[in-house]
């Protein structure tokens, strides 16, 4: 792996001081023999249907930051292949549109599943299908959905997606939905519906009904909020990290943290370095601007910051994902020859939300998502293939086998019992 020899060098900057520390040759191997043993599940992975044809597609080593073979390297057992649609207008037309997009996304990875690599992964709808197909040696495929949007007025559409995989929504994105207000409404301090609307609130009843998991990532806090005080069954945020270090409304607050764990939920911390360390982040993005449009410019791609997206084509959206693996990629290598670069995010950062949130909320209640392929990924974790370089960094900051199992997936799976567990017992009453 690219980077593993410079993690290895770095992580004792980041363990903690009061921890015994072994010889890194120990830390090593220990690392190394619980990331075979464990199930490493990442809850948050873009994809382009471009990626799932007969000619091009995940049996082969992309320069997507998930595929299969990097899944492979990696160490990666479970990818949560996203069905994300971007907010658009409130009516009809564009309903019909952001349908077809989900559809398309649906389809994709049940072609991967059923037709282009069947032999090398399947797609999980429980607990048990996960041990099932992990201990197949296959690799295991489930689904989310992030942003409710497609599904227009219609609630019966929530079983539609639950029939075809989806095992957590949720109900707003980058833009107020129909369901909900997001998390963006805090930079200019306007709201839809204060929260929920009424659809949404009916929403959350019907997601505990299916047993689909709540996923409060983008929602705003008093959405979250609402649908805490609503849901019975435990909740997730399926890629972020904490805001008393990352001061960013895609993070969860202390408030909202321990209301997680009242809940019995579980935050998946994110690998995206504006949520885990904007300063850090914000130089490095500085530097690396220039650097990535000199890079696109020579490969004749048209290229744009993530700020642009909103007002982007689809054509436009959809190239930039597909070649944003490659333009950064190859921009990372050229800046390994410089040394004026500011430091980039990287996986002691992630861990050091991580460190925060399990000594606030307890070690039950913390997991870990890389966002990939949807603008995620961090220094020595900057694609699957480098996966067990977060183990190795929890190992080195003293997480034990047992602590481990639960950060990278134990702690998901429960609560997706659970929430199955409440939809079984709704159904009888």
């Amino acid at each position: 792996m690219r980077y593993t020899t410079l993690i290895i060098c770095l992580v004792a900057v980041f363990s903690c001081a009061e921890k015994e520390q072994k010889p890194a040759n120990d830390q090593t191997d220990m690392a190394k023999a619980i990331h075979e043993k464990v199930i490493t599940i990442d809850t948050h992975d873009d994809i382009n249907v471009k990626n799932f044809s007969d000619s091009i597609n995940y049996t082969q080593r992309l320069e997507t930051q998930v595929n299969l073979p990097k899944m492979q390297e990696g160490g990666l057992d479970v990818a949560w292949f996203i069905v994300y649609t971007g907010q658009d207008s409130l009516n009809t037309e564009a309903y019909t549109k952001a349908k077809e997009n989900a559809m398309a996304k649906f389809a994709a990875i049940h072609r991967l599943c059923d037709t282009i690599a069947p032999n090398q992964i399947e797609l999980a709808l429980t607990s048990e299908d996960v041990r099932r197909i992990t201990n197949s040696g296959k690799k295991v495929a489930m689904i989310g959905v992030e942003n409710a949007y497609p599904m227009a007025e219609d609630l019966s559409n929530f079983e539609k997606y639950h029939n075809l995989g989806a095992r957590y929504i949720s109900l707003a994105h980058n833009g107020h939905s129909q369901f909900s207000d997001s998390n963006t409404g805090e930079k200019d301090g306007v709201w839809l519906h204060n929260g929920l609307s009424d659809l949404g609130k009916a929403a959350v009843k019907e997601m505990n009904r299916l047993g689909i998991m709540i996923d409060v990532s983008h929602p705003s806090k008093e959405a979250m909020l609402q649908m805490i005080a609503l849901s019975e069954a435990p909740i997730i945020a399926s890629h972020s990290s904490a805001r008393a270090l990352c001061d960013h409304s895609r993070n969860l607050d202390d408030e909202q943290l321990l209301l997680m764990k009242e809940n019995g939920g579980v935050v998946q911390t994110v690998a995206f370095g504006a949520y885990l360390n904007t300063e850090k982040n914000d130089k490095r993005e500085a530097y690396m601007k220039e650097i990535n449009e000199k890079v696109a410019d020579s490969l004749d791609i048209e290229w744009f910051d993530f700020s642009d997206f909103p007002n982007l084509t689809d054509e436009q959206k959809d190239n930039f994902i597909e070649n944003y693996p490659k333009v950064t990629a190859i921009a990372a290598e050229w800046v390994r020859t410089r040394n004026d670069a500011p430091p980039a995010v990287g996986v002691g950062d992630l861990v050091d939300h991580i460190d925060y949130m399990v000594n606030l909320i307890g070690i039950d209640h913390v997991g870990i998502s890389s966002d990939f392929d949807g603008g995620g990924g961090i220094e020595g974790w900057s694609d699957a293939s480098e996966t067990f370089n977060v183990t190795l960094e929890l190992v080195k900051r003293g997480y034990s086998e047992e602590d481990i199992a639960k950060l990278w997936g134990g702690n998901l799976l429960r609560v997706l019992d659970e929430v199955q567990a409440k939809a079984s017992e709704l159904s009888k009453t």
